[in-house]
């Protein structure tokens, strides 16, 4: 099959990252018999320096033309001004809002022999194995008024925690939908004690439940889940929630399996066309020194080739690698324990490549 795939390697360690999934596609293209063609495209910092904007218009136009898009990470302290009339993560929503992506999905399953580097007891993270579907396009970041104002010698600053049913309704039914081939429970993480859209949002989740009949559904306040994702990870199945929540609380799941560098992530709309990036940042300090943890962005790819191509088997091979090499012991620098013996972030991706089959 042909296929045509945009890369946006953008900041820090994204380019290192980005490069080896694509050699990992690239051989799995030779592997199984397709064709992709890879397109490179700016975001983030570097399209600010380059061209003055975040997200360029080319870059736009060639991801909605691209058949997925694998992202590296943006930012950095060079661009960290906080008067700065535009940030690299600019180019982060602005990609989400044009292509249409109001979903992102985050699994997290730690893996067994990595146990020893979550910073929870084995016994915690025993079992745990959830996703969480984080709202993307609404919500306090795209809210309307986003403002500073300036009243009687005072600055104040407003943001707009703003949702509409429909977009409400959409990714509920989404976390819903994927209940159906795991344990059929959802959390609907709110903070309805509080928050008038908050409210809103529990009322539709428990009307759309009558859709739902063989789903358990748990509706958390944001700051129990919060606590729950430490005390009792493992009685999360899916969760779904708006998009601050989804932000912090993903950030703080994804430490559960002891590295961010492990854990990839799918942005989706409404058609087959995602955008998938590992969950790290942009890790500046250790850029270009080639011991970046390239397994999340690896994982991206597999979850590229499943949501977006429908490529099942691929990406099937992929996990199956990765959890093979980590079983066996290849470890790079930020999950390897005192005498391990460390890979670097090709290496990592060759150990990937040479398990696939």
């Amino acid at each position: 099959m042909n296929f045509h795939i945009v890369t946006l390697p953008g900041d820090g360690i994204g380019p290192d990252v980005t490069n080896e999934a694509v050699r990992v596609l690239k051989h799995i293209a030779e592997k199984f018999g397709h064709q992709f063609r890879f397109e490179q495209q700016l975001i983030g910092g570097i399209a600010i320096d380059e061209t003055g904007s975040a997200l360029p218009d080319e870059t736009l136009r060639a991801c909605l033309n691209a058949d997925a898009v694998l992202l590296g990470a943006v930012g950095g302290p060079k661009w960290d001004d906080p008067r700065a009339k535009t940030r690299p993560e600019d180019g982060l929503l602005a990609i989400r809002k044009g292509m249409g992506l109001f979903a992102n999905l985050r699994p997290v399953k730690p893996h067994p022999a990595l146990a020893f580097a979550s910073p929870l007891r084995e016994e915690k993270i025993r079992g745990v194995d959830f996703i969480v579907v984080r709202e993307l396009t609404g919500g306090l970041y795209f809210g309307k008024p986003k403002e500073r104002r300036q009243e009687n010698g005072h600055v104040s600053a407003v943001d707009t925690m703003e949702y509409h049913d429909y977009e409400i309704r959409r990714i509920v039914d989404l976390g819903f939908k994927l209940t159906q081939t795991r344990q059929k429970k959802l959390a609907s993480v709110d903070k309805a004690n509080v928050l008038a859209s908050s409210r809103l949002w529990r009322e539709i989740a428990t009307e759309m439940h009558a859709d739902y009949p063989d789903v358990k559904l748990d509706h958390v306040l944001v700051d129990t889940a919060a606590m729950r994702l430490v005390t009792a990870p493992a009685s999360f199945d899916v969760i779904v929630t708006e998009n601050t929540f989804g932000d912090i609380l993903t950030d703080e799941a994804a430490v559960l399996v002891g590295s961010m560098g492990l854990l990839p992530s799918a942005s989706l709309g409404a058609g087959t066309r995602g955008l998938y990036e590992p969950i790290h940042g942009s890790a500046p300090d250790i850029a270009g020194k080639g011991i970046a943890n390239p397994l999340g962005s690896i994982l991206s790819a597999a979850m590229l080739l499943r949501h977006s191509l429908k490529l099942e088997n691929e990406a099937n091979a992929i996990e199956r690698a990765v959890d093979e090499m980590l079983s066996e012991g290849c470890r790079s620098a930020d999950i390897a324990r005192e005498g391990e013996q460390v890979l670097n972030t090709s290496e990592m991706a060759d150990e990937v490549i040479g398990r696939i089959r």
